[in-house]
Parts: structure tokens; sequence; C-alpha cells
């Protein structure tokens, strides 16, 4: 049985949303597609859920936020994207970076990352050992972790791709200068993951892929080239 169980729902900039259990407590990550969508995914069970996590507030990352509050699941975001949403209740609870909660059996670090809006990666520890990397939407991170057991982190494009699409008129060249400075290149992610103890890890997602200017097969070869783990 694995630590952490974890379940892509969605991942792209068309939306993103994962689900992950440690057997004990079940949490959303992400409500950035239509919550039908989000239901179906798992089979409605929506009273298994004990929280939802919020990034930021780009549409893809929180779409349906108001939805998942109306069936009674709490939802944990900033003040900036809580402003920016218009929520509020006794079910929306706002976190800050650097300062741990709980949820259930989980403990949760909010940490800063680097993007075009304010942004938060998570750093989620169950009671039972297995300890979660979740970053997307950043161009760098600045935190090295020790521990892991499952990293979900971003891996949207690679630079040779991005001008290749560039140069054939693919991709807009007034792109260019937010890919590189809202998302976390190829290259990046090594040296990130290089950088990081992976001793214990035992699985490793690229999340949010770039349709255009992302090759998922080559990504997932390369990742596992360097790191020696299963990589999703």
């Amino acid at each position: 049985m694995t630590m952490i169980d974890i379940q892509v729902i969605a991942s792209g900039s068309s939306g993103n949303c994962y689900k992950i259990s440690d057997q004990s407590t079940s949490l959303l990550i992400e409500a950035g597609i239509r919550f039908r969508k989000i239901q179906e995914a798992i089979n409605f069970k929506m009273s298994d859920i004990s929280g939802c996590l919020i990034s930021h507030s780009h549409l893809d990352h929180c779409r349906d936020t108001d939805k998942v509050l109306k069936v009674g699941i709490d939802c944990y975001l900033s003040e900036d994207t809580r402003k920016s949403l218009g929520v509020s209740g006794h079910r929306v609870h706002v976190y800050e970076a650097l300062k741990i909660f709980e949820i259930g059996t989980f403990k949760i670090l909010p940490f800063p990352v680097q993007h075009d809006a304010e942004n938060h990666g998570f750093l989620i520890q169950s009671q039972n050992g297995g300890k979660l990397l979740f970053a997307t939407d950043t161009y760098y991170l600045k935190y090295r972790f020790k521990g892991l057991t499952h990293i979900m982190i971003e891996c949207n494009y690679s630079t040779d791709i991005l001008e290749a699409n560039i140069k054939d008129g693919v991709t807009p060249a007034q792109i260019r200068n937010r890919v590189l400075k809202s998302h976390f290149e190829l290259e990046n992610v090594k040296k990130f993951l290089l950088a990081n103890d992976l001793s214990s890890v035992r699985e490793i997602y690229l999340i949010h892929v770039s349709g255009t200017n992302g090759d998922k097969e080559r990504f997932i070869e390369e990742i596992k080239e360097i790191t020696g783990k299963p990589v999703f």
C-alpha cells in the first residue's frame, strides 16, 4: 500500500484538479475544471473529501471553487486568492505562507512560488509518514526539501520546443516572456530535483505539461533517467 495515493483528474492550461489520499483523509488540490467533471472523477463521493487546496487565482486552478464550497467542502486559499474569487463563509479558510495548518491526518505547509500572480506550493505530510511536494505555475523553486516520498511538480515546456514553435509561428513570440517568467522549464526541473534529497521518493508526477511547448513522453523519460524513480 502506497503512503499517498495520487489521482490526476485534470492537468494543464485548460484546467487542473488532483485528488490525494492517505487512506484516512482525502483532499482535492485545485478546482480548475467544471465541478461535474470532479464529481464524475471521484464517483460522486464528495463526502469523502475533507478539504480542497487552491494554489492561486488563475481560472485553470480555481474555476469552480464556489461549487466545491456549495456541496460542503472546506476550501483553503490565500487572502489574495479569496479576494479575487469573492468567496466567503465558514467553509472558506485563509492560509498564510510558511504557516502549517492541518486537515485530518495531513499537515500542510504553503510556501510562495514564482509566478505572475500570487501563488503557493504545498508541502503535505501525512501521519503515516508520506510526504508530498506539490508545486505548479512557477519558474523557480528556492526551497529544498528532505524526506519527500512523492513529488508533483510542473514540467511545462522545454526551451528547444518553445523556440522552434516561435520560429514556426506555432507559438506567438510575445508569449515567450510570460512563459519564461511563469512556468517551470524541463532543464530547471531537472536541476531542482537533483538539488533535493530523493532517497525516499517513491513517485514523481510531472504536471501542467504544455500541449504545445511540451512533450510528455520525452519529459518522462528524461526525468526517469536522471532520478531513477517511477515518473508519471
